[in-house]
């Protein structure tokens, strides 16, 4: 542990606290003088010695390069570091809360394997996941919190007409949501209204009281580093709990998310960017860059360019709930980047008119109910046959309550519904089956 836990001296420059704007900037460096994050380890660890033995695995760091606190990975070390004019202000449980939050950052994966672009609006819904778990009394109120409106900034005297709309905007919508979902079902709201995610983006990083800085920057191997170190940590936190009986307030859906994670069990989300990213198509293009082989210089060469085109269709009977759409579709919206997603409703028919088209940019796909007929999946296996519409592959997102198909002549996927198994037990060798899991440890 860095022995250095930030003075007065140390933090230069004007600093606002988000949540105390009104706090002069000699308090707070008073404050600071006096904080040392070891004492609020070692009460955390007498009541909650999980997350204790979470962060006592990181290298801890104060620094004014932020203005809060958070998590990251930092030539080859797995860092934690605050603003002490940030964390000093605050009493000693919400000080508690704010570690919780970055513990659970790192246990269920989100800075990590876990990450959906745009990366702004997937912080936003991890912090909104993480923060139900928190009680009252730990919640520091500059935080994002499902039925709690925002916290409005410091300058909002002399915010303009339309950037005080467009808080009051984000605000509602905040407000509105209900508590106790996941990250993905969160992103997924978040991104429904092109308007509210591009404003998600613009007002960054800085609307909660923790900072994702840097987690952006990794090359895939040092992610893959990272996510490895972090794992570690955590399962070592996690065993000790299990023998030690110290899980304290953590609950037991939480305990079970975290021990499946450290075992590291199979993702239903990466088999199914498997099936997506196995799925090309290549089409022919004439180039002038590109040297024919055969005939250098006299004729044209060939490059390909690899646009898969998939089709997801939408199971519209009345077990299929809207969290469990929302669950698939936020893992597709990591994916519309790289491909071009077509979205259809079924029940015992293709409803054409549901046709949307979802690629990078445009907006998630809302899973209104068009249907509410029986289920026939050779209604969907006929419809890809019949060729109105050509797929590189397809994905029927359903709860399985029908009798099999004919043998598909095109790449098919099942992706069931979290608790739910196909009707039929002996699914084409050629089909890919993905289970859902929900994730309930946020």
């Amino acid at each position: 542990m860095a022995k250095d836990n930030g003075t007065a001296e140390q933090v230069s420059g004007v600093y606002t606290h988000p949540e105390f704007p009104e706090r002069s900037l000699e308090r707070l460096q008073a404050d600071a003088a006096k904080f040392n994050l070891d004492d609020h380890l070692v009460a955390l660890l007498f009541d909650e010695s999980f997350y204790a033995d979470v962060i006592r695995s990181l290298h801890k760091e104060a620094t004014d390069s932020i203005a809060t606190a958070g998590v990251l990975f930092k030539d080859g070390i797995m860092r934690m570091w605050w603003n002490p004019l940030f964390l000093a202000a605050y009493p000693a449980a919400q000080v508690r809360g704010i570690l919780k939050h970055e513990a659970l950052h790192l246990c269920l994966e989100h800075t990590t394997t876990r990450r959906y672009e745009p990366h702004t609006v997937w912080n936003w819904a991890c912090d909104l996941a993480i923060n139900c778990t928190l009680s009252e009394a730990e919640f520091p109120k500059c935080g994002l919190r499902p039925g709690t409106p925002l916290t409005r900034p410091a300058d909002w005297a002399t915010l303009s007409d339309e950037k005080r709309a467009r808080h009051e905007k984000l605000s509602t919508l905040i407000a509105s949501l209900p508590r106790d979902l996941s990250s993905e079902e969160y992103f997924t709201r978040l991104m429904e209204d092109p308007e509210v995610s591009k404003m998600i983006e613009e007002a960054g990083e800085g609307s909660g009281f923790d900072d994702h800085t840097g987690w952006d920057e990794l090359s895939d191997e040092d992610r893959e580093w990272a996510a490895g170190k972090v794992r570690e940590a955590v399962k070592k936190a996690q065993e000790k709990a299990d023998a030690k009986n110290t899980w304290g307030n953590v609950p037991a859906s939480m305990r079970e998310e975290i021990r499946r994670k450290v075992r590291g069990e199979i993702d239903w989300k990466s088999v199914l960017r498997h099936f997506v990213g196995v799925t090309h198509r290549a089409d022919r293009l004439s180039s002038i860059q590109r040297l024919n082989r055969k005939y250098p210089g006299i004729h044209s060469g060939v490059a390909r360019d690899y646009v898969p085109k998939i089709s997801c269709f939408i199971d519209q009977s009345g077990s299929m709930s809207d969290s469990d759409i929302a669950l698939c579709f936020s893992e597709l919206a990591h994916l519309a980047h790289r491909v071009e997603i077509i979205v259809y409703h079924f029940d015992c028919t293709v409803d054409e008119s549901s046709r949307t088209v979802w690629k990078k940019g445009s907006a998630v796909p809302v899973a209104l109910r068009t249907r509410s007929g029986g289920t026939d999946f050779e209604a969907v296996t006929k419809f890809v046959h019949e060729g109105k519409e050509k797929f590189d592959a397809y994905i029927i997102l359903t709860d399985g309550g029908a009798s099999k198909p004919t043998r598909s002549r095109v790449r098919r996927a099942w992706v069931l519904v979290p608790g739910t198994e196909l009707a039929f037990k002996d699914a084409d060798p050629s089909d890919v089956v993905i289970k859902m899991k929900k994730n309930i440890g946020r």
